[in-house]
């Protein structure tokens, strides 16, 4: 449904959250702006592939033009697959299955999906607007102004912080609710599938993700194939022609887990110094990881440092909100963190839009978003951390389950060559 309104939304950050947002409202008629930090839209990583569950599919589906969500789909991984759960040395300790249903998983290029949202929002997006705080009293009927560090504003009734786990609107919209560091980190690496000519990932794990656990705790490596159901250049071409496309190359994503104080301080902005890190603390891993981590992209290392959310108590201004790992930050464990945002966007939406056809007041909409994202968030979050803690924390007995026990009741899934 379109909306005849001058209501105006502006939203902080161009991520995945902000930009799904920005695609739900334009489509309803309301005029929505995103300011973006980054001085353009690909200058930085912000990781590879994530898994796409029913909530962020159903996200997407809501959100997006009808060309732009068989995008989505025609340039994702094969629906199902596996996580493996498996000791250092690639034996199984146990698996879990996701559905094979064509709605229910799906795996994409995190790069591809930001293009697709972007796609058709030409002239909405600002680069180079770094959001530092929100004001009473715009003009006329605009209640709030979002400021900038280079002294702009932006007028709007609703404001939006979706800037990320370092976001400068939480302290002021969410003053109780700073993030907690946790105890884990990740160098995150690319490498290519195709190394002389034929896939570095065997049969046996080409619907797999794999989490191997060190033989002692407090470190893992994670890895997965990403392949591209069809080229994105191709499907750009065919479905959103002019948008930008990237490259679609078969890749294998990698992460190497560990704990924070086992990266140098001086490490962290020295991709090199990452690389050989990851070189060193995967030695004792089966082949095929060291093999990832020495063929691996210098330029797309990444050092995430795992954070935690805390569950806010009370919203400081009213007509503004915040959603993404702005509020529920959380550890990779369980693909939970991209479709959570993504659900956060296209309720925000839903919530917005239903009040403006209404009549009803957009204060009552937001807190009744606020209400529902707090919950099902946070139990997201909890569920993360309990997953890291199980997986890599320092327990003993679990651990010496995970890595000497289980394994030994599989069968070798990739031999040690």
């Amino acid at each position: 449904m379109m909306i005849s309104t001058d209501f105006s939304v502006a939203i902080a950050g161009g991520g995945l959250s902000g930009l799904c947002l920005a695609q739900y409202l334009m489509r309803a008629g309301i005029d929505v702006h995103v300011y973006e930090r980054d001085p353009g839209p690909f200058v930085r990583r912000q990781g590879y592939r994530l898994i796409l569950d029913r909530y962020g599919l159903e996200a997407l589906r809501e959100s997006l033009p009808v060309p732009l969500y068989r995008l989505a789909l025609a340039t994702s991984d094969e629906p199902g697959g596996h996580l493996r759960f498996t000791d250092s040395r690639l034996r199984d300790a146990f698996t879990i299955t996701f559905k094979d249903e064509l709605h229910a998983t799906r795996q994409v290029d995190r790069l591809t999906l930001r293009s697709i949202l972007q796609s058709g929002l030409d002239g909405r997006i600002h680069y180079g607007k770094d959001a530092v705080a929100v004001d009473s009293g715009g003009p006329g009927r605009l209640r709030l102004r979002l400021r900038f560090s280079d002294g702009g504003a932006a007028a709007a009734n609703v404001v939006v912080g979706a800037d990320g786990v370092g976001s400068a609107l939480r302290a002021q919209l969410m003053p109780d609710a700073d993030p907690a560091y946790a105890p884990m980190a990740g160098v995150y690496g690319r490498s290519p599938l195709r190394q002389g000519g034929r896939s570095v990932i065997p049969d046996a794990l080409r619907t797999s993700g794999v989490l191997a656990i060190a033989n002692q705790p407090g470190r893992a490596f994670f890895f997965t194939s990403m392949r591209f159901g069809e080229s994105p250049r191709e499907a750009f071409a065919r479905m959103a022609p002019g948008s930008f496309a990237p490259t679609g190359d078969d890749y294998v994503m990698w992460g190497l887990l560990l704990r924070p104080e086992q990266v140098p301080i001086r490490f962290r902005g020295d991709l090199l110094a990452l690389r050989q890190l990851a070189v060193r603390m995967s030695a004792d891993f089966h082949p095929l990881i060291r093999r990832l981590v020495d063929t691996a992209e210098l330029d797309a290392t990444v050092l995430n440092l795992f954070a935690t959310g805390r569950r806010p108590r009370r919203w400081a201004v009213p007509r503004a909100t915040m959603m993404g790992d702005a509020v529920h930050a959380m550890p990779p464990f369980g693909a939970h963190g991209g479709n959570t945002a993504l659900r956060d966007a296209a309720l925000l939406g839903h919530r917005l839009v239903e009040a403006l056809t209404n009549g009803a007041p957009v204060e009552n909409a937001i807190a009744g978003y606020q209400d529902e994202m707090v919950s099902y968030a946070f139990r997201a979050v909890d569920t993360a951390t309990r997953l890291m803690s199980r997986l890599t924390g320092n327990a003993a007995a679990p651990h010496w389950v995970l890595t000497r026990v289980l394994p030994r009741l599989h069968r070798v899934t990739v031999p040690w060559a």
